[in-house]
């Protein structure tokens, strides 16, 4: 009997020092999955997981430019014909556009001519002129077009302002898919503008059909003065400057509001989808993925900054200049603190890049929107942001590119300094005045000598391996 509970006791024992055994090993191997698969931490204490450092998801570092065409004098757009015959639109800025025909010849007569009704522009340095272009959606059926441009101030437009923004609507001409009819303009929307600086740019219908039209804070500097709101147009949701405007060109006379925009049935202007923005000369949609809506917003005096635009977004003008703090009567320097809110209680955003005029790293002097390149020439800039600086700082015109994308696990994105193979200095060589995409998705490069609307030193390339 005592032989039989010691028999007992010792298989207790056995099984005890197995389940033991289980437990340490299941022990173990918990750690090790969460040491192979959790946030392990690097000597410097950050997380092996963290974003990469700016420019590692990016694998080409330098890239070749094709001329497509020149003899132009201030290119700032280019537009693919919706028709499928491969035309390009050129736009420049003086007040006329031309086409760029598949076998690379530009038509004799311009498709369209609007230097007549246009404010007169400075030869020397002008930001004003022929700004926007974009088709109708179903242009390939209704022949519809809209512009941007810079018109004389309109018969009881505000005493001492300087001109008056037109979005216009045109028809194609009938028989002629190469010249516009130039008699049936119909005025869509009128904006004043207090300077002559400051007046946005491209505009874009986006994939809900609705047209978007980027709008500068009015001009001048620091969103001060004459015709700007104290509190700033960039951050008054009462006047449509300093602003991203979207409105239905199909939807009533001289348009209709989109039911969902920000502000409507509230305190607002109904036109207005996102505000906080200082110059957003270039503006667009990436054509593939989600669609984002980027923007190039240049800055004032210390900051450039590109942003994605969201419904309702507010970016911050004249609060912040970039990420950083800013103050309108001390534009040269960066407070240390300033509201994180706007009026209205809403988060103001970050851009998804900035960088500064000065310093160390990347710098510049005004930032060039562009665009995601979705073509096959280049593999490697697959799903990366194209975009650029109108002139190395001291440089005195040497525009440089930029190629950006978004980091792992962040809403910031990598960017670095995109480098011209065909340029001893990587760089441009002249004035960057903007970008083009075509409906492959290649995108090309707008340039000029000048800094302002004169000669004939205008170009345009094609980016290639």
């Amino acid at each position: 009997m005592q032989r039989e509970s010691n028999s007992i006791k010792f298989r207790l024992i056995e099984v005890y020092r197995h389940l033991l055994l289980v437990v340490f090993i299941l022990t173990m191997l918990v750690i090790f999955v969460s040491c192979t698969t959790g946030s392990k931490s690097t000597p410097n204490n950050q997380p092996i997981n963290q974003p990469p450092s700016p420019g590692t998801q990016n694998s080409v570092s330098t890239v070749g430019l094709k001329l497509v065409t020149d003899g132009l004098v201030s290119p700032v757009g280019i537009v693919p014909s919706p028709d499928n015959s491969g035309r390009l639109f050129i736009v420049d800025q003086i007040g006329v556009i031309k086409i760029l025909m598949q076998d690379g010849t530009i038509t004799d007569q311009p498709f369209l001519d609007l230097r007549s009704r246009m404010v007169e522009l400075n030869p020397g340095y002008d930001e004003r002129g022929l700004l926007g272009f974009a088709f109708h959606p179903d242009y390939s059926q209704n022949g519809r077009f809209f512009v941007y441009y810079s018109a004389p101030l309109r018969s009881g437009g505000p005493t001492g302002w300087n001109h008056t923004s037109h979005i216009s609507e045109f028809r194609v001409m009938a028989g002629n898919p190469d010249k516009a009819d130039e008699t049936s303009e119909r005025v869509v929307l009128q904006v004043d503008e207090p300077q002559a600086n400051h007046n946005g740019g491209q505009i874009r219908f986006g994939p809900d059909g609705y047209l978007y039209i980027p709008l500068g804070d009015g001009g001048g500097a620091n969103d001060v003065g004459l015709g700007h709101s104290p509190i700033g147009n960039g951050q008054d949701i009462n006047t449509l400057l300093g602003k991203i405007l979207r409105i239905d060109v199909d939807g009533g006379q001289p348009y209709a509001i989109p039911p969902d925009n920000p502000f409507v049935g509230r305190d607002g202007v109904d036109e207005i989808y996102a505000l906080g923005l200082r110059n957003p000369f270039q503006i667009s949609f990436d054509i593939g993925g989600t669609h984002e809506l980027f923007a190039g917003d240049a800055g004032q005096n210390l900051w450039e900054e590109v942003d994605i635009i969201t419904k309702g977004g507010n970016y911050g003008w004249n609060i912040r200049e970039g990420k950083a703090c800013f103050d309108p009567d001390s534009p040269n320097k960066s407070p240390q603190q300033c509201p994180d809110k706007d009026a209205s209680g809403n988060q103001l955003i970050d851009p998804i890049i900035s960088y500064g005029h000065s310093g160390s790293g990347i710098t510049g002097t005004a930032v060039i929107g562009g665009f995601v390149y979705r073509g096959k020439a280049i593999p490697g800039l697959q799903e990366v942001y194209i975009f650029g600086d109108f002139s190395s700082p001291g440089s005195g015109g040497d525009g440089r590119l930029f190629v950006a994308s978004l980091q792992s696990s962040s809403n910031q994105w990598d960017f670095k300094e995109l480098g011209i193979n065909t340029n001893s200095n990587g760089r441009l060589g002249a004035l960057l005045r903007s970008f083009g995409q075509d409906a492959e998705g290649e995108v090309y490069v707008l340039t000029a000598e000048t800094g302002g609307p004169s000669g004939k030193t205008g170009k345009i390339y094609r980016i290639v391996p």
